[in-house]
């Protein structure tokens, strides 16, 4: 199973070796959201991080979490575009430019995550209207495991293996 307690860095890869690895704070702050209990609302935020120079990994450092202005239910998360904005903006800023725009994480109250008919529209949409360095990555964090998705400009979605716990991905 994947790691519950965010202890481990996460590693997700392509079928080209291109790594997604995932910060062990990053892990940690995004399950700390998993909707464990029955009342537990849906949270999410942006991705934020690096991609190294040759392409062969992106690197997820931080998250922003669920802010004012946000939308949550049981099976719903909006998130509120400046609020989020202006902490990407912030990262960028203080590291220079190496912090950047990664992608969107949101949680799902089921163990296995997989994305639902808004998810994958949102993704669509986010694809063709968004500002982002190619490719975006989609993250859903389920009750027992993490999965990822990288996205890119024309409309195609892949999901990424978890190298640390093939079976869960």
């Amino acid at each position: 199973m994947d790691d519950l307690q965010g202890l481990l860095t996460r590693q997700f890869s392509r079928a080209d070796g291109m790594l997604v690895e995932i910060g062990t704070a990053a892990a940690a702050v995004m399950r700390g959201f998993a909707q464990h209990a029955p009342d537990a609302l849906e949270a999410g935020g942006v991705l934020l991080g690096r991609h190294l120079v040759d392409g062969s990994a992106i690197i997820v450092d931080t998250v922003t979490t669920p802010l004012p202005g946000d939308r949550r239910s049981r099976t719903r998360f909006f998130r509120a575009r400046w609020r989020h904005q202006a902490a990407i903006t912030r990262a960028w800023r203080q590291s220079d430019g190496t912090c950047t725009y990664l992608g969107e994480w949101h949680t799902h109250p089921e163990p296995i995550p997989t994305p639902s008919a808004v998810d994958l529209a949102d993704w669509q949409r986010r694809l063709r209207d968004d500002q982002f360095t190619e490719p975006v990555l989609f993250l859903i964090v389920g009750t027992a495991a993490i999965r990822v998705w990288l996205g890119w400009r024309d409309g195609t979605i892949e999901r990424l293996v978890s190298r640390t716990d093939p079976s869960t991905s």
